[in-house]
């Protein structure tokens, strides 16, 4: 057992962070940490960490435990890229050798080491920390939001690190797939309270569901037996002088008892304007800047298309956006607009220009009632969807959590009567709730959706289409995120993942698979040498791109001794008996 806590209360101001949480962290496990923006995630870690203190309660750590958080916002001690990661490094009892690091930084499209720290943009400093994170040698590593700024690439690639990685792991992510194929237990915050699911992301929901169907009953429960003894206190003199005191404490226990509110899924269906035949057309479409994003790219949307964009950092996905936005203007081409066509563009903004303002006058900036189907609502009944409760419409936005600022533009946004929706990372930051808020909500739009996202679940969620970014060119797939990517899969021939069933019909080897078992034999050490020099050839290396493409060379070579020892190992038993 790495940490035994017991009894662990914190309470900021009049908030409840965790009221009554007892839980242990063993070897090796891999655990997520879920619940709304706001509830404090974050400060539980912190809390773990020692950074943060706590109310009351008991934290046992194993002897020399050694604990390493990774936060949202990063802290570097060093000028360049290179001399944080060796900073780091240098801290452990084996320092990883100059190609491990190298490799990882790669991987997380970090390609020239010698940068100035201070001259990259906020996603590239959080995947500098996070390869900081990746090299350090520690028994629990906490991780708050590792997959943001992270392409669908890198995330595949952070997915299969953490799952054979030895190091225990507490992580916040929203990420639904990562947290269903990595974790093995979750921690739920609810307004203060703590519960613990044993299983994965589908185990949690199961158990949540059952949670609240038994809270709810409660709660009726609780509603039926007040208005029975409300009418028997309102009883009149004579019946109320022989009423017991008993019963009538009681009563004023049942009146001060409160059920904390449900999360509820937004039932706003707004009021879009209607959308004509003709809608966005792409023409030949081609831009860049110093060099060409992509070029070539014609498509006209359909009245109800919902489209995911996908591809690398840095290939123009958000670049497009604003083409259709009309922001930029297409370097050859032209995109060409029906007279019906209302947008409304989700950008990557944090609302640090409108810190100052309270929550709800930044929305009743943009219309103090909206049409919510047949009916009217208002503001502050739309925020209440959006769960933010009366207390919070009069705070100010500088106040919020990041997810919670999140939230607050995306109810701006989809207030709005617009046909045509762009959003471009709208899933990061967002807790599991929201993003289920929001794909519920874009089931009923009646109009276009355009979505930049690096959120798998969400993508298969919503979309039906997929434009992939390729080498300069754009690809448009039917279906949603897995279905393009077995699509591209095929078209590559690329079935490296895909398990292969290998039949047997005796238990005794055949001639074949001898010859195959004394085959592999020879392979397996060729391939072992192979990856050796590898590594010896990439210590020696400064050439970012060199080193990029010695990297990818040896992850397939990783990737074939694996599939070898596999085989290996199957026919060995076989041959055993």
């Amino acid at each position: 057992m790495l940490i035994s806590v017991s009894h662990l209360k914190k309470k900021i101001n009049e908030k409840w962070i965790v009221k009554e949480a007892s839980f242990s962290i063993e070897e090796n496990e891999k655990i997520a940490l879920v619940g709304v923006n706001g509830t404090g995630k974050s400060t539980f870690l912190k809390m773990i960490s020692d950074l943060e203190p706590y109310d009351q309660g008991e934290v046992i750590k194993k002897n020399g435990i050694k604990i390493y958080y990774l936060p949202q916002i990063p802290h570097f001690i060093k000028e360049t890229v290179y001399s944080e990661i060796s900073y780091i490094n240098q801290q452990n009892t084996h320092p990883k050798e100059d190609f491990e690091i190298k490799s990882v930084l790669t991987k997380l499209g970090i390609l020239d080491f010698n940068q100035n720290i201070n001259e990259m943009s906020g996603g590239q400093q959080r995947k500098l920390s996070i390869a900081c994170a990746l090299i350090v040698e520690c028994d629990l590593l906490l991780l708050d939001e590792p997959t943001n700024h992270l392409d669908n690439e890198m995330i595949d690639w952070l997915e299969n690190y953490l799952m054979k990685s030895k190091n225990s792991i507490v992580m916040v992510t929203h990420d639904r797939y990562f947290l269903n194929r990595i974790c093995t237990k979750i921690f739920e915050l609810d307004q203060g309270d703590f519960y613990i699911h044993k299983g994965n992301f589908e185990t949690y929901l199961e158990n949540k569901e059952s949670r609240i169907e038994i809270e709810t009953k409660a709660i009726q429960k609780h509603k039926n037996l007040y208005r029975k003894e409300l009418a028997w206190v309102r009883a009149g003199c004579q019946a109320r002088s022989t009423k017991s005191q008993a019963r009538l404490n009681a009563f004023e226990q049942l009146r001060q008892q409160r059920f904390k509110t449900q999360e509820k899924a937004l039932s706003i269906t707004g009021n879009t304007k209607r959308l004509g035949k003709k809608t966005i057309e792409l023409d030949h479409v081609s831009f860049g800047y110093n060099e060409i994003l992509f070029e070539d790219f014609s498509y006209n949307f359909l009245r109800n298309d919902r489209v995911g964009i996908i591809g690398k950092n840095g290939c123009g996905k958000s670049t497009l956006l604003n083409l259709i936005a009309g922001e930029l203007k297409p370097s050859n081409g032209t995109i060409s607009y029906g007279e019906t066509v209302s947008i409304g563009y989700f950008k990557q903004k944090d609302l640090s220009d409108v810190s100052n303002l309270r929550v709800i006058d930044y929305i009743e900036d943009t219309s103090k009632v909206v049409q919510d189907g047949k009916n009217k609502i208002t503001a502050s009944q739309l925020l209440e969807k959006f769960l933010f409760d009366k207390k919070m419409q009069y705070t100010t936005i500088d106040r919020l959590s990041g997810g919670e600022r999140k939230r607050l533009y995306l109810c701006k946004i989809l207030m709005e009567e617009v046909n045509v929706l762009l959003l471009d990372e709208p899933t990061n930051d967002l807790d599991i709730v929201t993003l289920e808020i929001l794909e519920d909500y874009l089931d009923t739009f009646n109009g276009i959706v355009i979505v930049v996202s690096h959120d798998r679940y969400f993508l298969d969620r919503v979309c039906e289409k997929v434009f992939v970014y390729e080498n300069k060119t754009i690809h448009p797939y039917m279906g949603g995120y897995s279905d393009t990517i077995s699509q591209l899969k095929k078209e590559k021939g690329y079935t490296r993942n895909e398990k292969k069933e290998w039949k047997t019909k005796t238990i005794r080897l055949s001639y074949m698979e001898k010859k195959e078992l004394a085959q592999i034999n020879e392979k397996i050490p060729e391939l072992e040498q192979k990856i050796q020099n590898l590594n010896n050839e990439m210590n020696f290396v400064s050439d970012y791109e060199t080193i990029h493409s010695l990297s990818l060379k040896r992850d397939l070579l990783e990737q074939e001794l694996e599939e070898f020892t596999m085989r290996w190992m199957e026919l060995e038993e076989k041959n055993e008996g």
